[in-house]
Order: structure tokens, then C-alpha cells, then sequence
């Protein structure tokens, strides 16, 4: 079943509307200069530790020092670091040894070569989005191939194209932010009704895939 998470949360009332959503996934951006959802890392901890414990906290981070995102991983602040800078294999590495916490590594898809790259990460998950992340636009879904991993399928997904997301591409898991926002800010009815509409899906595939065994 595609799993959800809610990224670009940064205030007390963002923890609400999700911990009463319920996705799987709650994201935070920590430390981007010039992002108007980052939170520092006190803030991160605060925020993050309201979650329901069911609902696992992801990290992003732009180029950040290793040792900020093993220390929050290490800790138990966030259960996931997302990587969405230019961080490379060396990069990977190094917080390898610092950490044996799951990593996702963030990919912008614009040519069959982008794809190519993102196919040959070390991370333990794939996150295919358009540009740097908080766009708001969709790339080209047909660039995506076979992949023999979890991976995140972001990058302008909202009400009006997830049914298509999760019954066309079938990825193992979709992020969505700015689709989420009125005024710049998470609106808890977004959230409300995006999780209804994920639910409903997940019925239709569960349903879909029981009729497939019958048939067998």
C-alpha cells in the first residue's frame, strides 16, 4: 500500500492536523537558509516529539554537517534523514559511520541521465521530485523506472493528481507540502481531506489486488 507523508511542518498546529490526519510520514525541514518552513534544531525537537509515536519524523536537510544529522538520528529526534542537497557518495559514506539510521536521498528528475544517477545511490531510499523540493510542480512521470527499493514519488501532488500517483505510478510512497498549504501555511483541512482521499485509494488497490488473486 503507498504510504503518505506531509512534509514543510513548522508550527504546533501542524503537528495537530497531522497527529489527527494520521499519515506515515511527518516531514521538517531543519537549518535551510532562505526556506520558510525551516525550524532549528530546537525547534525540530519540540515539533517532532509531539508526533504520535506511530507517525515516524523525517529530517530534511540541505548540505548539512554529517554530525547535525547523525546526532538528531542518533538520538531519536527523527527516525529518517532526507538528503536533498548536493550530497554525494563520499557524503554518504561518511555519515554512514556516524549513523545506521535509514537515509533517504532526494533526486530532481528532468532527463533519462537524472534517473540514471538516482538508481546508483547507496541510500536506503529514493525521493524523485521536479527542482529543489517545495515547487509545487510535477516532472515527467514517465522518466520513472524499474526500482528495486522504496522510493518517494514528490513534486506537485495534491488532491487533483493522487489518484493518479498512486494508481498509474504505484510508488512505494508520495510526499506532498505545498499542495497542502493556503496562504503559505499547512491547512489542516488539506490534510484532512487528502487523507480521506488516501484512504479511499488504498481500499481501491487492496480490493483491486484481491480481485487479481481471485482471478489467479
Amino acid at each position: 500500500m503507498t504510504r503518505i507523508k506531509i512534509c514543510g511542518l513548522a508550527r504546533p498546529e501542524d503537528i495537530e492536523a497531522v497527529n489527527e490526519a494520521g499519515p506515515d510520514f511527518a516531514g521538517f525541514v531543519v537549518e535551510v537558509p532562505g526556506s520558510r518552513r525551516s525550524v532549528s534544531r530546537e525547534e525540530l525537537k519540540i515539533l517532532a516529539g509531539g508526533l504520535r509515536k506511530e507517525i515516524k519524523g523525517v529530517g530534511v536537510f540541505v548540505d548539512a554537517p554529517e554530525e547535525l544529522v547523525a546526532g538528531l538520528l542518533n538520538e531519536g529526534t527523527i527516525a529518517l534523514a532526507q538528503l536533498h542537497g548536493r550530497e554525494d557518495e563520499a557524503y554518504i559514506g561518511r555519515l554512514r559511520k556516524l549513523t545506521d539510521k535509514p537515509l533517504i536521498q532526494a533526486f530532481s528528475i528532468k532527463t533519462e541521465q537524472d534517473m540514471e544517477r538516482a538508481l546508483r545511490t547507496t541510500a536506503d531510499y529514493l525521493l524523485l521530485d521536479q527542482g529543489t523540493g517545495g515547487t509545487g510542480q510535477v516532472f515527467d512521470w514517465s522518466l520513472i523506472r524499474e526500482i528495486c527499493r522504496p522510493w518517494f514519488l514528490a513534486g506537485g501532488i495534491g488532491e487533483q493528481n493522487l489518484r493518479q500517483a498512486v494508481l498509474q505510478i504505484r510508488p512505494w510512497a508520495v510526499d506532498l507540502s505545498s499542495s497542502l498549504e493556503t496562504d503559505g501555511r499547512k491547512d489542516p483541512e488539506k490534510i484532512r481531506r487528502v487523507m480521506e482521499l488516501m484512504k479511499k485509494l488504498r481500499r481501491e488497490v487492496k480490493q483491486e489486488l484481491k480481485q487479481r488473486g481471485a482471478e489467479q
